[in-house]
């Protein structure tokens, strides 16, 4: 049987190398980096900003709500396509075109005039920062040894933190002092930056195994993980189950990934090695990348939600509460890989998720309507510190697993857990901050009743504190509504309280899923490198 026989089924393979590096490629850490830092705080700022987008080009909420989703659902649909043409031609020939054609979009997006070709914009803009994410890991196993992966795994999940926590800061200081447009021209440096550090900083590398060009595999999956993306991304907008759109949009990507899965299957030649995506311990691995995903999101959502809502901030003010989770992150990441590079992953990861479920309910039994920005200092402190050590145990426990022909296997894994596990940790935290700001506004209702007491009293109270002119009915109008907004700012807060309720209990679960694992081989560290030398392929 031939070598190519013998490989029919493994699936993508990585690149292979000549020799082993001698020399550890820094300048091509950081350009790698850079990207995954400017594909997550582009998605981030479009989010913060998009109320002034959409007023650019003249477009309503619905309509609008889509400028967003095109970019992420383009990022969804190509990591398939990433992977494999990084397996295929070499991570640094195609981030170095992903990168500058990224920094031409970014320059052309603010000068769109209508909402189709921003939409267009948009989606190229996705397709092209897709590459980033998931070729960092590959480029991390490629060209360091194994002794700093933890240094490499560490700085990876710093990035994905830090770019999501300073978003709304950065968003707040263009908004103020320059225009939105900087929300977009801010990546041009960056992307020609990181392009610059590609084309110094890796060397080229001879590709002797491409893997199988599985067109059809390729078209497939990725359109059917962007379309599951894309219905719960605008879930909360059509309303879930009762928007025929929400169906079909499911329906036509779930048929469409049961056609992938099928097809890999049955081919000789898979994209993926199915044994991997569903053995020990990827389906694990899924869930608590996931998981983390959500906590991470969650806590960049529900803050904002209560320091806009309730205190009435705005998006440079809620950036400064947000930062605390972002800059203390450059210490915590080098003590992550310090620890992972000493203990068992498990226990890092761990000690990781016990500090964010204690931080959630910090947060959860001391919240009230007059907490500001410095009151959420010190469970965010205690929170950033948890999503560092749990973020790098887990990823660094899954390497640990990888074989030689894994390992890209694993890297589409980690961005589609990184991208749909962020979507649906927003989708349910969105959707549950939503009910039960309805329950508790109900319940707090039933209080208030036209004709009370102690109602007309408070009425009165604020209409009177609030008019300066003697008018009794301005001033009692002027109370009701004042009345309205301290119902509402009450219902948000139980709102939130009640989600880092449900977020610790959560938290716990995953926990247990951690503890209950099995002890993780010495991994390739210890044993030989990951990827070994190898020859051409027989004919």
């Amino acid at each position: 049987m031939t070598e190519s026989a013998s490989n029919a089924r493994v699936g993508l393979q990585a690149p292979t190398m000549p020799s082993p590096p001698t020399s550890i490629p820094w300048l091509g850490l950081v350009a790698v980096l850079l990207g995954t830092f400017i594909s997550t705080l582009n998605g981030r700022l479009s989010t913060f900003g998009l109320a002034d987008i959409r007023g650019a080009v003249g477009a309503g909420f619905d309509e609008g709500a889509w400028i967003t989703t095109a970019q992420t659902v383009a990022q969804m649909f190509v990591t398939l396509i990433a992977v494999w043409m990084g397996a295929a031609y070499g991570p640094r020939r195609v981030l170095i075109w992903a990168s500058i054609t990224f920094a031409v979009i970014s320059l052309l997006i603010p000068y769109c005039a209508s909402l189709p070709v921003l939409i267009t914009m948009q989606f190229l803009g996705g397709l092209a920062s897709g590459f980033f994410i998931p070729l960092t890991l590959s480029f991390i196993l490629l060209n360091m040894p194994p002794k700093y992966w933890a240094f490499g795994i560490a700085i990876y999940a710093l990035n994905l933190e830090l770019s999501l926590n300073i978003s709304a800061s950065l968003e707040g200081f263009y908004v103020e002092h320059y225009s939105w447009r900087w929300i977009f021209w801010q990546n041009v440096p960056l992307a020609l930056l990181m392009s610059l550090c590609l084309r110094y900083g890796i060397q080229v590398k001879p590709i002797t195994v491409r893997p199988p060009t599985d067109v059809f595999g390729l078209v497939t999956g990725g359109t059917g993980l962007a379309l599951i993306y894309a219905a719960l991304d605008q879930g909360n907008r059509l309303d879930w189950v009762n928007s025929g759109l929400e169906w079909g949009l499911f329906g036509s990507g779930a048929l469409l990934l049961l056609g992938f899965f099928v097809h890999e299957a049955w081919t000789p030649r898979p994209l993926l090695n199915l044994k991997v995506v569903f053995g020990a311990p990827m389906p694990s691995q899924f869930v608590l990348i996931a998981f983390l995903r959500l906590t991470i999101l969650s806590t960049s959502y529900l803050i904002p939600l209560y320091l806009g809502s309730v205190r009435g901030y705005r998006d440079l003010e809620v950036g400064e509460t947000l930062i605390w989770i972002a800059v203390p992150q450059l210490l915590f990441c080098p003590l992550a890989a310090l620890m992972l590079r000493r203990s068992d992953a498990r226990l890092v990861s761990s000690i990781g998720f016990m500090f964010i479920s204690i931080a959630c309910l910090m947060v959860a039994y001391n919240l009230t309507p007059i907490w500001g920005s410095y009151q959420f200092i010190p469970s965010q402190l205690l929170q950033a510190l948890g999503q560092s050590f749990a973020l790098s145990g887990v990823i660094f426990f899954g390497i640990l697993h990888l074989k030689p022909q894994d390992a890209l296997t694993f890297g589409a894994v980690l961005q589609t857990a990184r991208l749909m596990g962020g979507e649906i940790g927003t989708a349910f935290v969105t959707t549950l901050a939503r009910v039960r700001e309805q329950v508790a506004s109900y319940l707090i209702g039933l209080h208030v009743q036209i004709g009370d007491a102690q109602v007309i009293q408070r009425i009165q109270r604020y209409g009177t504190a609030t008019t300066h002119v003697i008018d009794p009915n301005g001033a009692s109008e002027r109370g009701a509504l004042v009345l309205g907004n301290v119902v509402r700012a009450a219902a948000t807060t139980q709102a939130v309280m009640d989600c880092f309720v449900v977020i610790a209990l959560l938290t716990a679960v995953a926990l247990l899923i951690v503890v209950f694992r099995s002890a993780a081989p010495e991994g390739p560290a210890s044993a030989q490198p990951l990827f070994p030398v190898q020859g051409p392929r027989a004919p």
